[in-house]
């Protein structure tokens, strides 16, 4: 089923939570394992304007339906962002451009060369790297997905449940755009599958990687999904049920190599 571009971007708004009462996180604030998880994921949420810029230097930019999509999605991440800073301004602790910007100044030169790279790589696979674009996209998307709901039902908490459930759903529709995308190029090309298992087998980590220190990342990802093989096994077999990716288990082979217990 084809992707409808642009009733995506009819629908696009910011995640509500006006509705919900922000006064109860005095009463019932959140532990600290969570507010550290929090915090992780709104860095991520804030730092898509990174991974947009990235992506502009690669041969996805010249798809129309891609550039517009990724217009949209950054705009979505970051009234994320901005949701769940707001829970962590309740709670003391601030979250702004400033620190945002102080954090990819401390990548150095490695997130300033990131995009040249991209762009010399992903030009010399050509039009292939468009299905390992959205095959990365999808499982990003999946991840974040699996994360919001995961830590939604982990809280059993009335305002932060709720809130993490619509950030979820809202990013579903990311997960029905990079998949459609996903599948479309990976039929479209017999070298394409080849290379995005090569890729994602051995280059794909969880959203986050490279951005927050390994110890972050591993501390996180622990609290979500240890013990949760469950669930990664679900996450491996929607990417397995694309054209060309079956037997594929990245989440698995990821969180192993994290240390996070299956």
């Amino acid at each position: 089923m084809a992707f409808d571009i642009d009733h995506f971007a009819e629908t696009s708004l910011p995640v509500k939570y006006a509705d919900l009462d922000f006064d109860l996180f005095d009463e019932q604030p959140l532990d600290a394992q969570t507010l550290r998880s929090l915090r992780y994921m709104c860095d991520v949420e804030y730092h898509t304007s990174c991974f947009l810029r990235d992506l502009l230097v690669t041969p996805s930019h010249r798809e129309e339906e891609a550039g517009g999509f990724m217009t949209v999605w950054n705009r979505e991440e970051y009234w994320h962002g901005e949701a769940l800073a707001r829970v962590l301004g309740r709670h003391g602790i601030v979250v702004d451009y400033d620190e945002v910007k102080a954090k990819r100044v401390k990548l150095g030169w490695r997130a300033a060369l990131g995009p040249m790279k991209q762009s010399s790589l992903s030009n010399l696979v050509g039009k292939d790297f468009l299905a390992v674009h959205m095959t990365w996209g999808a499982a990003n998307e999946l991840s974040a997905v699996a994360a919001y709901r995961r830590l939604s039902a982990m809280v059993d908490h009335p305002v932060m449940t709720p809130l993490l459930k619509r950030i979820a759903q809202q990013e579903t529709r990311h997960v029905a755009y990079y998949t459609t995308s996903a599948r479309r190029y990976l039929e479209a090309s017999e070298r394409a599958p080849k290379l995005v298992r090569l890729v994602m087998s051995k280059v794909w980590k969880p959203v986050g990687s490279g951005m927050m220190d390994e110890s972050e990342v591993r501390h996180v990802m622990n609290h979500l999904f240890a013990h949760q093989g469950d669930e990664l096994d679900k996450l491996d077999k929607r990417v397995q049920k694309m054209h060309g990716l079956d037997g594929l288990t990245i989440f698995r082979s990821a969180f192993a190599r994290l240390g996070v217990p299956a």
